[in-house]
């Protein structure tokens, strides 16, 4: 099972196209509260379009929350600008866990910093400072999805 983890997402329109994904790799969406929009939002309902009612998706308080019935462990990883290991170096296994932080500031620094060999980022032009929510989760969930399916 692949698993998606949003902490705090803020644009409605990310997470529904991000929904879609996850209904579409079968993954599983985990949305972490607080969230900058509510579940009914119509945006979210536009993005996610029919597939919503499709998603499988849970909430959690927080990640202390979330980390009690998903320990921390190798198969849990970090995306984020500043780690120095390409998500593609990664192995990801049949059950893993991708986490992706707030649009507008990325993981806590202190979550990134306690878990640094499990950090990944997404290799992009000195030009860029980050890509949008959604494409980075295509990305690198694909990858996984690929690494998984080959073995």
């Amino acid at each position: 099972m692949l698993h998606i983890i949003l902490i705090e997402p803020r644009i409605p329109q990310n997470t529904g196209n991000i929904g879609r994904l996850c209904v579409a790799m079968d993954a599983t969406l985990h949305l972490i509260h607080p969230l900058g929009f509510r579940l009914d939002d119509k945006l979210l309902k536009r993005a996610g379009l029919d597939y919503w009612a499709d998603l499988k998706k849970c909430e959690w308080d927080d990640l202390a929350h979330f980390w009690a019935h998903h320990p921390l462990d190798e198969r849990h990883f970090f995306l984020s600008t500043k780690a120095s290991r390409a998500y593609y170096e990664a192995r990801f296994e049949e059950e893993c866990f991708l986490y992706f932080g707030r649009e507008d500031a990325g993981i806590d620094r202190r979550i990134l910093e306690s878990n640094a060999a499990q950090c990944l980022r997404i290799p992009m032009s000195a030009k860029a400072r980050s890509l949008n929510l959604a494409t980075s989760v295509g990305i690198v969930a694909y990858e996984a999805l690929r690494q998984r399916k080959i073995k």
